[in-house]
């Protein structure tokens, strides 16, 4: 009997790791023969994004899934030995799933896959500059970076190009908006078929609760000023709960909660999953992320209105690149 292919994912988050899900378990057109599904997540050094991360490897374990972590960023000796459990692992994938080709881990990693067919899951956002920057022919850099090119980010474009024998699907939310990908490339659509059908849809309940953004945390918006406009617009809205990005500052929560009266929640699901068990509000209010994308297809037929906060632009930092203005307007126009 031939043993089935297997498809080896490189995760870094835990909407990447649900994204996996999704590819390796939803409904998608044009999927191809069934394989045998690893994930090898690349933990990161922020605490609560490795929690949520072994969570959602719980999660996947459940539903059939080989998940190994691999804490590569403990550098030297981890990284050291991460590679070596991987390098196996790399060498023998017969297809390589990518949660974040703008990640200079996973760019290093890549010269190591022998495989020539390559899948890229994604929640949104990132897509929308991927899409961009492979037909330009451009380095995979992340829409707000600034200084010079690394040259694994050069190289990580050419590998994963479609042509000469190279495989390039891209299953993401944004493919039925449109999206532009480079000639040869697949397109599937991500709409959280998995995730609906394990959940169900959640107890819908009155109310306004705020969906948060780590933009402040990455250096756009002084988080002073973050905290003053988040107070007000919870004042007028409303509001009761504030659900944190995973990379917010834990001091930044503490001035919200107190000085907007939020509920602040952690969650330790990605949102999406963790909107599904409910309750949930009868509306969200948004500020600029990806969820603006995935959220109205995973709380479709809920009755939940999902808006985006649109003041976000005017409270960027003066310095802000004209790129990432630009991006950030996009992404409120979702």
């Amino acid at each position: 009997m031939t043993a089935r292919p297997v498809a080896l994912a490189l995760v870094e988050s835990p909407a990447q790791l649900l994204n996996f899900l999704e590819w390796a378990l939803g409904e998608r057109d044009g999927a191809p023969e069934p394989v045998r599904c690893e994930a090898a997540v690349l933990l990161p050094l922020d605490p609560a994004t490795r929690h949520q991360l072994r969570v959602m490897a719980d999660v996947a374990r459940a539903e059939g899934i080989d998940v190994g972590l691999y804490d590569i960023r403990k550098v030297p000796v981890g990284f050291a030995h991460a590679l070596a459990s991987l390098v196996r692992k790399l060498t023998t994938a017969d297809r390589l799933v990518i949660g974040d080709p703008f990640s200079g881990i996973i760019q290093r990693l890549l010269p190591l896959a022998r495989t020539r067919d390559f899948v890229l899951v994604d929640d949104g956002t990132a897509t929308l500059e991927l899409s961009r920057q492979l037909l330009a022919g451009h380095p995979l850099v992340r829409w707000h970076h600034s200084g010079s090119t690394p040259g694994a980010a050069v190289r990580a474009a050419r590998r994963i190009s479609p042509g000469e024998g190279r495989r390039l699907e891209v299953f993401s939310c944004l493919t039925s908006a449109g999206l532009r990908l480079p000639s040869g490339a697949v397109a599937s659509f991500n709409g959280y078929s998995w995730a609906r059908q394990r959940y169900g849809l959640p107890q819908v309940r009155p109310g306004t609760d705020m969906i948060g953004t780590s933009l402040a945390e990455t250096g756009l918006i002084d988080p002073d000023r973050y905290v003053h406009e988040v107070v007000m617009l919870a004042h007028q809205l409303n509001a009761e709960r504030y659900f944190a990005h995973r990379r917010e500052d834990p001091d930044k929560l503490r001035l919200l909660a107190e000085y907007g009266e939020l509920e602040i929640v952690r969650p330790e699901l990605p949102l999406e999953l963790e909107l599904l068990t409910g309750p949930v509000a009868d509306t969200l209010v948004c500020l600029p992320s990806t969820v603006l994308y995935t959220l109205p297809l995973v709380l479709a037929g809920s009755g939940v209105e999902i808006t985006a906060c649109a003041d976000v632009a005017g409270w960027l930092e003066p310095d802000t690149s004209e790129r990432a203005a630009a991006f950030l307007e996009e992404v409120i126009g979702a």
